[in-house]
């Protein structure tokens, strides 16, 4: 067995797939398979997220923009590492573990993939992010400090 199989067998066992095509239908997108196991769904319009791409288990959701999967292959290439987290983080516990790394990339760059872990792993570069250099820390803990103190003052 391939480990295209062994992903998608797993994100079908954990929920997200299943998810996934339920969000996908819930949005009206059109569904159709791809390479790696993978499905794509096509012409995501909701708000949010705000991505032009990303993925719910092995179910990547696109933007009318980006046009044909076979056309961005470094994007689905990037979005195809994010089914693979979801199997090896057992599932729906890949999102609060994604939301907490975005959350620390933003405080250490101003920018939520720079040093993102799931980003970076999927490879910042072909999924459409500039690395960002990380803000010095020590002007933020010392105001973070500052702050506390303050508040034990009171």
């Amino acid at each position: 067995m391939d480990w295209t199989a062994i992903r998608s067998t797993a994100n079908w066992v954990n929920l997200t797939t299943p998810a996934g095509l339920l969000l996908a239908r819930t949005a009206g997108c059109r569904v159709g398979p791809f390479a790696g196991r993978l499905r794509v769904a096509t012409g995501y319009r909701w708000r949010l997220p705000a991505a032009d791409a990303f993925t719910v288990g092995s179910v990547v959701f696109l933007r009318p923009r980006l046009g044909r999967p076979a056309g961005i292959p470094s994007l689905m290439a990037h979005e195809s590492a994010h089914a693979t987290q979801y199997a090896l983080c057992l599932g729906l516990p890949f999102l609060p573990l994604y939301f907490a790394a975005a959350a620390w990339s933003l405080a250490r760059t101003g920018d939520p993939a720079s040093r993102n872990v799931f980003e970076r792993r999927a490879g910042l570069v072909l999924g459409g992010y500039t690395e960002r250099p990380p803000r010095p820390a020590a002007p933020r803990f010392a105001a973070a400090v500052r702050g506390l103190r303050k508040r034990l003052a009171r």
